[in-house]
């Protein structure tokens, strides 16, 4: 099995959106990020850990102005914890061993995907495409693609 790590090499190659997003809980501009309207097939991970977070196939359009997903690929590579800030109550949304911050929970997802919204930020990920996940490392989620291509 991986390891997966936060460390100072990884946090020094952020770039200053991807910096501010994962390290000071920060949110990418609505409708700006790289993923958004991304429907190559393949595996979202962490940017900082690698940690696998979120599969093609689970991703849909919910007009909100991030990349949403209805689950995440492996639930025990995220941690959700009540986040009270600008006067909301809402689900924060972290990589458990990079401790980056992703995003947000909502329950207003699709019912027929499970009724979660997992909005994320695109400067808290990185994309690999199917044919790159057995040399990097993550055959193992393959199998939880949908290799005909998502189009959602």
């Amino acid at each position: 099995m991986q390891k997966y790590t936060k460390s100072p090499a990884a946090i020094t190659s952020l770039n200053t959106e991807q910096h501010y997003v994962t390290q000071e809980n920060g949110t990418e501009r609505a409708g700006s990020g790289e993923y958004l309207n991304h429907h190559a097939v393949g595996l979202y991970v962490d940017i900082v850990s690698g940690e696998p977070l979120f599969a093609s196939s689970d991703k849909f359009d919910s007009g909100c102005g991030w990349p949403s997903f209805s689950k995440p690929i492996q639930a025990d590579y995220i941690k959700e914890l009540r986040d009270t800030t600008h006067g909301m109550v809402r689900i924060e949304v972290r990589s458990r061993y990079g401790d980056s911050h992703l995003g947000h929970v909502f329950n207003d997802g699709p019912t027929d995907l499970g009724g979660l919204r997992y909005c994320i930020n695109s400067a808290a990920l990185r994309f690999i495409p199917v044919d790159k996940m057995e040399a990097e490392g993550y055959a193992e989620y393959i199998n939880q693609l949908d290799l005909q291509g998502e189009g959602k």
